[in-house]
């Protein structure tokens, strides 16, 4: 009988690291300038020009651009759109809209990956709300990146968030990943799970956290484009998704521009988990 072994999680030296930081860094000041370029009237075309210039002009490569015969440089979801957008010069955005921009770059070899969700103009509470849940849940995530931790601790944290926040659709169909010299590496990180279950976390290791969550059901469908993916329900949808390094000290979030420590060690550790940050 043959044994169907998991695939290795790549582990990286310090330079390695310090490499992902700088295509990290790359993402961060994009995405910032892309949420600075919201607006209604924007098109997501246009923002995936503005993406373009920052990659290009910070010496980067996008990682996006012709992955699997991807065609733009960054996704562009919008409202009831979950991820994999593609820019359109004929999509406008609106007052009141919301829009997850997913962005990639990589630097000798070495890839960064985060998005955001970002209101366009002023939305309603319900959508804010929503935007607000995704991104505490990462970050509920992140915390439990952690040196002697599995796996399964990032999954169940991110879970857990959610179902605190409110009453959200978790999408359980689309993961976070590995990350490092390829852009989607072993291990797949589901947005659920069971504590202490799946790999053990070590120093060197890199995933790519990123909570998906609706407003309606947890249900996508892919459009015909072949990339779109929205919600079976047309209800709305956020993404957030940061590059986090696993460190002897903890995770280093490699795509925040300026690493937020204070959040990190104000977020709760989850229900029952009694253990030191």
């Amino acid at each position: 009988m043959r044994v169907r072994r998991r695939p290795a999680i790549q582990v990286k030296t310090p330079e390695q690291l310090a490499c992902m930081r700088e295509a990290g860094l790359v993402v961060a000041r994009t995405l910032k300038a892309l949420k600075d370029a919201v607006s209604p009237g924007v098109t997501t075309a246009e923002l995936d020009a503005i993406a373009a210039r920052e990659i290009r002009g910070a010496g980067a490569v996008p990682s996006f651009l012709g992955y699997h015969g991807y065609p733009a440089t960054i996704c562009t979801s919008v409202n009831e759109m979950v991820v994999h957008g593609i820019p359109d010069p004929a999509q406008r955005l609106a007052a009141g809209d919301i829009i997850s921009i997913d962005c990639g770059a990589i630097v000798d070899g070495w890839h960064g990956d985060a998005a955001l969700t970002v209101a366009v103009g002023e939305i309603t509470r319900e959508d804010q709300a929503l935007l607000d849940a995704c991104e505490k849940a990462l970050w509920a995530g992140i915390a439990r990146a952690r040196p002697g931790g599995r796996l399964g601790d990032v999954s169940s944290a991110v879970e857990r968030s959610v179902a605190d926040s409110g009453r959200y659709g978790l999408v359980r169909q689309y993961t976070g990943h590995g990350i490092g010299s390829a852009m989607h590496m072993a291990p797949d990180i589901p947005n659920f799970g069971l504590p202490d279950t799946g790999p053990r976390l070590m120093p060197g290791m890199a995933l790519a956290i990123e909570p998906m969550i609706t407003r309606g059901g947890e249900e996508t469908l892919e459009l015909a484009d072949g990339w779109s993916v929205v919600t079976a329900d047309a209800s709305r949808a956020a993404h957030f998704e940061h590059t986090v390094a696993i460190t002897p000290d903890g995770p280093w979030v490699l795509t925040a521009e300026h690493f937020d420590t204070e959040r990190l060690r104000s977020t709760p550790p989850p229900p029952g988990d009694s253990s030191a940050r």
